[in-house]
């Protein structure tokens, strides 16, 4: 900001330092990360709640760490909610 008199915004922006919140797209990186491990999905389903920071971190992993952790958290409790009732 001082060298270039940018706005922060800008800066944040044109260095790809924006935090991921659209949950289609979240949902969507959320999805691949469930069909790719389906064993630990059973696994959470079967009671081992301490998987839920491998998915969080296996999402986050995809979004090269830009994905908003608590969206990310909710959208797994959403899915695991419907995949626990079936």
């Amino acid at each position: 900001m001082i060298e270039t008199g940018e706005e922060p915004e800008i800066i944040v922006q044109e260095s790809g330092l924006t935090q991921l919140s659209d949950t289609v797209q979240i949902e969507a990186m959320v999805e691949q990360v469930l069909q790719r491990n389906p064993d630990e999905v059973e696994k959470y389903l079967s009671g081992k709640a301490k998987l839920m920071s491998f998915f969080v971190g296996q999402v986050m992993r995809l979004s090269k760490g830009k994905a908003n952790p608590e969206i990310v958290n909710n959208i797994l409790k959403q899915k695991f909610e419907k995949l626990g009732t079936k």
